[in-house]
C-alpha cells in the first residue's frame, strides 16, 4: 500500500464511455467490497457516478480500467477530491435523472458463454429459455427507447419481475444484477411457436421467418437447393449473396475456409457476417452464385443456439457445442421488395406470409430495427460492408469538441450521423431511400438518436446532389446546411476516423457522385484540408451511355469502351443479343461522361462476357473479383499524364476476341493496382506527404485494397483505409459531419 493510500480519503470518481448496460455497477461494488471501501455507485445522465472513501482509492481507481467488464468501454476516469466523512458500507444507489445526456446505450452483444451454460443446464431455472441474458449479454440498443438504460425505458417495462428475477435483479452479487432484459419462463416473453416446429420446418425444407434481435430473418437448410431457390423466388431476390448461420465455429470448417483474422471477427460479441473464401460443393448453388466468397455468422441469440441443438437432435451435456454439426442455414434479412427489415409480429404476419412457411414471433418487441452488420478482413484488418447491429451506437471519436451537426448520407445504403462533443454517432444502416416506408424508418432513426443522445443539431451536411432524398430532407430543416461533395465525404470519413489533420492527400474510388462541375465523378485524386476539397486529379473519362441506366446495364459501358479503343463498329456483333446496343453506338458521342471506376468494371466485365446486365448493385464487379487468384499487370497497360489516369490500353486487350475470362479479370485488377498507385504516388510525391486516404465503394473489393495497399506501402506511403464505418455510402455522412463541424469552427 503506498503513502497515499494509508489515508482514509473521499473522492467523486466519473467514469464516461460505455458504461451503462455492461455490468459496471455489481463490478464496482464487487470491486469496493473487496478493497474494503465505503460509498456508492449510480448511473446517471452523463455516465457512472461513484463516491467512495477508505484507504485504497487509488488501487480502486487503477483497477477501474485494468478489470472492466468485458463489454464496456471507459473513455475517461475523472476524480475529484472530497470531505472524508467516515461513511460504511458501499451500496449501489437509485439512478439519477436530469442534466444534459452525455452517455450512450450500449450496443447489442451476443450471448455469453455463462447464459449458454445456463440455456442447456437441465438444473438451471432457464434451462431451454429463448430469452436467458445477464448484464454481459443480450439485446441493448434495439430495446431501448431512452436513457439511463433502466428497465422502465426498454421494451422490457411491460414484464414484471417475478420474485426469483426479483432477487436476482436486486443482488449486486449476482450476475443479472439489473441486467435490465433479465426474464424466465415464468414472468418473461414467450414464442409464438415450440423450437421443435421450427426444426422440424426447417428439416422439412421450409422457409421459417423468425424474430430476432433486430428484426425478422428468413431461415432455411442452406444445403438444401430446392428451399433456397424457393426463398429467392419468394423474396424476388434474384443473385444477391445469402448469409449463412452455422452452430459454432467448428461447424466454419464444413462450410468455409476460413483465416485466422475471421474466425476471430466472426466471434466477437458484436457477431457480424463476415466474408470467407467458400468451401466448394458444400452449399446450395443458389446462396451466394458465381461468387468466390461468402458471408458467415454464428448463433448470437440464445433462440439460434436453440434451433442447431434441435436440429442435432437435442443432445445432452456440452460436447455438440464445441463439434462441428452439418446443417447450415440462411439467415437474411426479411426485407421484401428491398424496404425495411420486418420488426412487429403484425407486419411480420402481413408481409412475410406470402414467403415464409412458418411465422415465429415472441411477444418482446423490437423498438429500434437494425439488419445484422456485415464485415471482411482486407489489408491487415477488419473493415465494414455494413454497420449495424453489434456496433450501432457506438461513437467514433473525432478528437476535440465541436457543435451538434447532423450528417444526412447519401441516397443508396444510407445513415446519418449525429455529432455530441468530441464524439460521432453513425446511425445503423438504413437501405435505400427509394421507397416511403425506408424514407419513414430514415426520419424515425434520426428522431431516436436525437433523443438518446439528448441533443438537437445546429448545423445540416448534405451531398451536393439535389435529387438525393437526404439532401431534400436536410433543406426542410431550419438549420444552416453544409453541402459536401460526394467524393470529398468518403474522403472526410476516413481523414476523421484516423485523426489526420491538415491537407489530405486522398483516392476517392466509386461508383458515382455528382462533381463539382456537375458531372459524373467516381475516380478522383482529391485533397481535403477542414471544410474545403479540391480535385487535383481523375481518371480518364469514359462515355455513359444512357446515364443511370449503365450502372445496371454494363454492356452500355462495354460500348463505351469500345467507342474510346476505336473499336465501336464491332459493339452490334458483340451484343447481338441486345436489340440496342446497335443503336446506342451512334448516340455515344453526344452522352454524358462519367470518371467513376465503378463503371471501369462494369466496362470489362461486359468485354469479358461475364455480365451485361446486373441484378444487384456492384454484381458485376463482385464475380469480376470472384475470379482473380493472382493479379497479373499488363506492360503498359495505362497511361497517366498530368494527373489523369487513362486504362484505355488495358481496355483494348480485354476487348481481344478469345480473352480467357480469368486472365482477363486477373489482369485487370493487377493493371489497375499498377496504375492507381503510381498515379497516387505521383501526387504525393509532388505534395510532399506520406498518408494517403482511400475511400469509395470500390474499396469493398479485397484484391484492389489489399493489393492497392501493398503497392503504396512499397513506395513508402502509408494508405489509411476506412476501419469503423463503411468505405461505400453507410460511412458518407460521417464525413459529411467532420467537415460541417469544422466549417462551422472556420465560421464563427
Amino acid at each position: 500500500m503506498t503513502r497515499r493510500d494509508a489515508t482514509v480519503r473521499r473522492e467523486a470518481i466519473r467514469l464516461r464511455g460505455r458504461v451503462q448496460g455492461v455490468g459496471m455497477r455489481p463490478f464496482v461494488f464487487g470491486l469496493a467490497e473487496r478493497l474494503g471501501l465505503a460509498g456508492f455507485v449510480c448511473n446517471d445522465a452523463e455516465g457512472v457516478a461513484i463516491e467512495v472513501e477508505g484507504r485504497a482509492i487509488d488501487a480502486f481507481a487503477a483497477a477501474l480500467r485494468a478489470e472492466a467488464p468485458p463489454l464496456a468501454r471507459i473513455d475517461a476516469v475523472e476524480r475529484r477530491p472530497l470531505h472524508a466523512c467516515g461513511g460504511t458500507g458501499f451500496v449501489i444507489a437509485a439512478s439519477r435523472d436530469g442534466g444534459a445526456v452525455a452517455t450512450a446505450i450500449p450496443a447489442d452483444a451476443a450471448m455469453c458463454e455463462s447464459c449458454l451454460d445456463d440455456l442447456f443446464d437441465p438444473a438451471s431455472r432457464f434451462y431451454l429459455y429463448p430469452f436467458v441474458t445477464c448484464t454481459q449479454c443480450g439485446p441493448r440498443f434495439t430495446i431501448t427507447r431512452a436513457v439511463p438504460y433502466d428497465r422502465p425505458n426498454t421494451a422490457m417495462a411491460g414484464f414484471a419481475l417475478c420474485p426469483d428475477c426479483e432477487r436476482a435483479y436486486r443482488d449486486p452479487h449476482d450476475r443479472r444484477f439489473h441486467a435490465e432484459p433479465l426474464a424466465c419462463p415464468i414472468c418473461g416473453p414467450k414464442l409464438s411457436s415450440p423450437i421443435a416446429a421450427i426444426g422440424a420446418a426447417l428439416r422439412a425444407g421450409q422457409i421459417v421467418a423468425v424474430k430476432g434481435i433486430g428484426g425478422f430473418h428468413l431461415m432455411c437448410d442452406a444445403r438444401n437447393e430446392d428451399s433456397v431457390a424457393a426463398l429467392r423466388r419468394r423474396k424476388s431476390r434474384d443473385a444477391k449473396p445469402f448469409a449463412v448461420m452455422v452452430a459454432n465455429p467448428a461447424s466454419l470448417d464444413r462450410f468455409a475456409i476460413p483465416e485466422a483474422a475471421e474466425r476471430t471477427l466472426i466471434a466477437a460479441p458484436s457477431r457480424p457476417i463476415v466474408l470467407m473464401r467458400l468451401r466448394p460443393g458444400t452449399l446450395a448453388p443458389s446462396v451466394a452464385p458465381s461468387l468466390a466468397r461468402g458471408g458467415f455468422l454464428l448463433p448470437y441469440a440464445p433462440l439460434h443456439h436453440l434451433i442447431f441443438h434441435d436440429l442435432a437432435g437435442r443432445p445432452e451435456g456440452r460436447d455438440w457445442r464445441d463439434q462441428a454439426q452439418p446443417m447450415a442455414l440462411i439467415a437474411t434479412s426479411a426485407n421484401p421488395g428491398g424496404e425495411p427489415l420486418v420488426v412487429e409480429d403484425e407486419e411480420a404476419r402481413h408481409r412475410l406470409a406470402g414467403i415464409a412457411d412458418l411465422i415465429v414471433t415472441h411477444d418482446r418487441p423490437i423498438l429500434i430495427r437494425a439488419d445484422d452488420s456485415v464485415m471482411g478482413i482486407a489489408a491487415g484488418g477488419p473493415v465494414f460492408l455494413r454497420r449495424a447491429r453489434g456496433f450501432v451506437p457506438d461513437p467514433i471519436d473525432l478528437g476535440g469538441d465541436g457543435p451538434c451537426v447532423l450528417g444526412v448520407g447519401a441516397h443508396l445504403k444510407a445513415t446519418v450521423t449525429l455529432t455530441r462533443g468530441r464524439e460521432a454517432f453513425v446511425s445503423q444502416h438504413i437501405g435505400d431511400l427509394d421507397t416511403a416506408e425506408t424514407l419513414r424508418f430514415y426520419r424515425e432513426t434520426i428522431a431516436h438518436l436525437a433523443r438518446v443522445l439528448d441533443v438537437s443539431p445546429e448545423i445540416v451536411a448534405c451531398d451536393l446532389h439535389s435529387d438525393y432524398a437526404s439532401t431534400r430532407y436536410a433543406e426542410s430543416l431550419d438549420r444552416p446546411l453544409v453541402r459536401v461533395q460526394h467524393h470529398a465525404a468518403h474522403l472526410a470519413a476516413i481523414a476523421a476516423e484516423h485523426r489526420q489533420t491538415g491537407p489530405v492527400l486522398g483516392a476517392a474510388l466509386d461508383g458515382h457522385g455528382l462533381g463539382d462541375d456537375g458531372g459524373n465523378w467516381g475516380g478522383e485524386l482529391m485533397i481535403v484540408e477542414g471544410a474545403s476539397w479540391r480535385r487535383i486529379g481523375h481518371l480518364r473519362p469514359l462515355a455513359l451511355p444512357g446515364g443511370d441506366r449503365a450502372a445496371r446495364e454494363p454492356w452500355r459501358m462495354a460500348v463505351a469502351a469500345l467507342y474510346a479503343i476505336g473499336q465501336a463498329e464491332s459493339a452490334a456483333a458483340r451484343f447481338a443479343d441486345i436489340p440496342l446496343a446497335a443503336a446506342l453506338v451512334g448516340r455515344v458521342a453526344s452522352a454524358p461522361t462519367t470518371t467513376s471506376l465503378g463503371r471501369l468494371f462494369d466496362a470489362a466485365a461486359a468485354l469479358l462476357g461475364l455480365r451485361t446486365h446486373q441484378e444487384y448493385e456492384g454484381q458485376a464487379a463482385m464475380e469480376l473479383e470472384a475470379l482473380v487468384s493472382e493479379p497479373q499487370q499488363l506492360p503498359d497497360g495505362y497511361v497517366l499524364a498530368d494527373d489523369v489516369l487513362d486504362f484505355t490500353p488495358l481496355l483494348a486487350v480485354l476487348a481481344a476476341p478469345g480473352i480467357d475470362r480469368r486472365a482477363g479479370a486477373e489482369l485487370f485488377h493487377g493493371t489497375l493496382i499498377a496504375g492507381l498507385a503510381a498515379w497516387i504516388a505521383q501526387a504525393a510525391a509532388r505534395l510532399g506527404t506520406n498518408a494517403v486516404a482511400l475511400g469509395g465503394g470500390c474499396l469493398m473489393n479485397r484484391v484492389l485494397a489489399e493489393g492497392l495497399s501493398v503497392a503504396l506501402a512499397r513506395q513508402g506511403l502509408s494508405p489509411l483505409l476506412a476501419r469503423q464505418v463503411p468505405c461505400n455510402d453507410g460511412g458518407l455522412s460521417l464525413g459529411q459531419a467532420a467537415m460541417a463541424r469544422i466549417w462551422a469552427g472556420s465560421a464563427r
